[in-house]
């Protein structure tokens, strides 16, 4: 651990935004620390405790300069359900004093990066429960219910009146759906109240929730560095006690407001406080209570600092072990004081980051703030009502579950949703821990049935000398991708050949290597299937027995048809577009062999956006490639057309093009003008190249280009590059006899085609049926 002299600095700067920070942070953890605490169904002086603690205890001990713990809306699902089930809130403090210990042991075995397993959607549909189950504790509260009314807001006193009255079924409430059913009777109670409507509560409850609801859309407001919830807190009382003045229903009860403890001493006050029954300790449901909230405060500190962290201008780290360790001491602390859990909070934490904090010391200073309140000002405190509160955290609750977070997990597929929903539903109707354990549960079958279906990758190779399936295994092959592995193997065909890709696995389980073992020896044999291995360790005992499956058979390549190596070039551009290349470096000799020949010729432009050997996913000597400007073929370029065909054994010639808008426009220009560009620009030779493409160019469309919208210019582009490349091919067979004469005997094909850029699809044109766009069709998109 760091020493007190890094961890704070106690320079006159740097001390007084500590104390600016802590005490706006004290301002906006008061309010939150007892509605927590009443959603929790604890004492409101539970929840100032635990506010006291995180400050004090955890800050000295943490080692985050802006994270501030404190109680946490997160808990108070877990709280609430451990003070009914455990039966007494002593039994209560008992778990959280050995949730304390566990917490530090979690802190010494460094089990601070294990919150990384958890899966996302688990942890949001968790959060999101704890925000349906705050708004369906607290919108009771808005309208002025309380216990003094009827029942207690829980199903123990259900049980008992059930026991009295057993057909009385609007009566009975049973723990799963306990949450809805005591939403629904505590409804009852206030609408069957006896006195009437709670006029006052429902008031300060509406205008308190109307005033944060308009504090949140005004961006000024938003951003100052005022805490909403204090001046709630602080109006919200001033007109409870305004509606005194008008009697009857308006007058908020003492029953309607913050019960807060008073002493004349520090030492009353400490004597007033519950402690924890450690007679409990052979009680088995104290240690299931003290794991639940263990674990769950410990996930939730973890990605809360994690959070705070991110937002720290600074960008400092904090070490997540020793986090656990602090919070490990102060729950030890909460629960010997008669406080509830607490964990790292985002909203204090932003807003002590927001404020300007330096160091921990503001987190230290806000605990030492909310003491004084606790000792020095309980009447004031005790004026609060219980209404305004509930409207804090009934905005707290809807932002957990917002309506944009089930549309985000919507939009991210099953494998997200329905973890996130069945966690959430889960937790509403039964408890948290079973909750969770639903939405883990569901999340693990959900990566085996991905295991299943996609633990390798599969590519489907197309080669002259026939096809491949390709499995490229992955870095860790277990036991869970084996059932897949076997799928993929029946995959190949009889006759077929496999190639089993490892140089990228470092682990394959022995159940992997038996399985890949019988197929080589066994299945494989009698299918006729060829099985090549490369890549596997010598210690699983394969030999690589690749060869080179690439073009590199010569007497493969002669015996191509122009079709064929057409075939051969639209599956190798549907390789580049889907990202599934070829893997070159599997080939052992780099170059061609001697003698071998290419497939194709290709006469495309000269520049950088058109990587030919990429785009069709070709090798070294596969192709001659015939480059020249705007694609415009002279003397020389047929000549290596020529020379491709008759001594390099190309079957197929193809003209590719793409729409280049700075040439083509160029071309247009100068087609247009009774000057010639090329020679003003002073480039000779370019002339020859725009009279090429001046021939596709028709002209009196070509005198509108400039007045065109941006989309009749694409059209136009696009129209002209198809008829470029028609008059292009037609112009090698009109050009060159033996071109002529190798189209006509059918030993070549000569064929368009047209290159997109920004989705690398290469399409080929039938170059004798190219359709244009006439003047009509392009005066009717301008």
């Amino acid at each position: 651990m760091l020493g007190i002299k890094q961890e704070f600095n106690f320079s006159p700067s740097v001390l007084a935004k500590d104390l600016l920070a802590g005490t706006i942070v004290f301002l906006v953890a008061l309010p939150l620390c007892l509605g927590i605490a009443i959603a929790s169904d604890a004492d409101p002086i539970a929840g100032l405790i635990s506010g006291i603690v995180g400050g004090m205890v955890i800050g000295l001990a943490s080692g985050s300069a802006t994270s501030v713990s404190g109680p946490a809306a997160g808990l108070t699902a877990i709280v609430a359900a451990q003070i009914s089930g455990l039966g007494s809130y002593e039994t209560f403090l008992t778990a959280v004093v050995l949730a304390g210990v566990i917490q530090i042991g979690f802190g010494l075995l460094k089990a601070g990066a294990l919150s990384a397993f958890f899966p996302s959607s688990v942890i949001k549909g968790l959060l999101a429960a704890i925000g349906v189950i705050l708004l369906f504790k607290q919108f009771p509260l808005l309208f002025g219910y309380s216990k003094d009314m009827g029942l207690e807001f829980g199903h123990a006193e259900a049980l008992e009146d059930y026991e009295k009255h057993p057909h009385s079924v609007e009566d009975f409430s049973h723990p799963v759906g306990d949450i809805i059913v005591s939403f629904y009777r505590a409804m009852g109670d206030l609408i069957r109240h006896e006195e009437g409507f709670q006029l006052g509560a429902i008031a300060v409850g509406l205008f308190s929730l109307a005033f944060l609801i308009a504090w949140d859309k005004i961006p000024e407001l938003k951003k100052s560095l005022v805490p909403a919830p204090l001046l709630v807190v602080v109006l919200g009382s001033v007109l409870g006690w305004f509606l005194v003045k008008f009697g009857g229903n308006w007058v908020i009860t003492p029953q309607q407001l913050v019960d807060v403890p008073r002493a004349d001493s520090v030492s009353q006050f400490f004597g007033m406080l519950k402690r924890p029954d450690f007679t409990q300790l052979t009680n088995m449901s104290v240690y299931v209570g003290a794991v639940t909230i263990a674990v769950v405060a410990s996930l939730e500190t973890l990605l809360n600092l994690d959070a705070v962290d991110k937002l720290d201008k600074k960008q400092r780290s904090s070490p997540p072990n020793r986090e656990l360790f602090a919070q490990g001491l102060g729950n030890m602390a909460a629960g010997m004081l008669g406080g509830i859990p607490v964990t790292s909070v985002i909203i204090r934490g932003s807003v002590n980051v927001n404020a300007g904090a330096e160091t921990k010391l503001s987190g230290l200073f806000h605990g030492i703030l909310l003491l004084g309140c606790v000792l020095l000002i309980p009447q004031v405190l005790q004026m609060i009502p219980l209404s305004c509160l509930a409207a804090i955290l009934l905005l707290t609750g809807y932002k957990l579950a917002s309506p944009a977070l089930f549309k985000q997990m919507w939009s991210e597929g099953r494998y997200q949703l329905m973890p996130f929903l069945f966690t959430l539903v889960a937790i509403v109707l039964t408890d948290l821990l079973v909750g969770i354990c639903i939405g883990l549960i569901l999340s693990l079958l959900f990566i085996l049935n991905s295991n299943l279906r996609r633990p390798v990758r599969r590519i489907h190779e197309k080669h002259i000398d026939g096809d491949l399936m390709h499995i490229e295994l992955g870095n860790q092959v277990s036991f869970l991708n084996r059932a897949s592995l076997d799928n993929a193997l029946r995959e190949v065909p009889s006759g077929g050949r496999l190639l089993l890709d490892a140089r990228r696995t470092d682990y394959i389980d022995p159940d992997v290597l038996s399985l890949i073992r019988e197929f080589r020896d066994k299945v494989a044999p009698v299918h006729r299937i060829q099985v090549q291995l490369v890549g596997f360790k010598s210690r699983y005992n394969f030999l690589d027995t690749f060869d080179s499956v690439d073009f590199s058979s010569l007497e493969s390549r002669e015996k191509l048809s122009p079709d064929q190596v057409k075939q051969v070039l639209i599956h190798g551009n549907r390789r580049y577009v889907e990202g599934h290349p070829l893997d070159r470096a599997l080939l052992r000799n780099i170059a061609p062999p001697l003698g071998s020949k290419a497939i194709a010729a290709i006469v495309t432009g000269i520049d950088s956006q058109t990587p030919v050997e990429l785009l069709f996913d070709l090798g070294l000597g596969d192709a001659y490639v015939v480059r020249v400007p705007g694609v415009a073929v002279g003397t020389r370029s047929l000549g290596g057309i020529e020379y491709a065909v008759s001594f390099g054994g190309a079957r197929l010639v193809v003209v590719l093009a793409h729409v280049d808008q700075d040439l083509l426009a160029l071309a247009i220009k100068n087609a247009c003008s009774p000057e010639n560009l090329a020679q003003i620009a002073g480039c000779e030779h370019l002339e020859e190249v725009l009279e090429r493409i001046a021939d596709s160019i028709d002209r009196s469309q070509a005198t509108q280009f400039d007045q065109w919208t941006e989309e009749s210019q694409q059209r136009f582009l696009k129209d002209l590059t198809l008829k470029h490349i028609s008059n292009t091919v037609q112009q090698l067979i009109k050009e060159s006899e033996a071109i002529e004469q190798w189209v006509r005997n059918g030993n070549i094909q000569l064929v368009g085609a047209i290159y997109e850029p920004k989705t690398g699809i290469v399409e080929f044109l039938n170059t004798g049926t190219i359709n244009h766009i006439s003047t009509s069709e392009l005066k009717g998109v301008r």
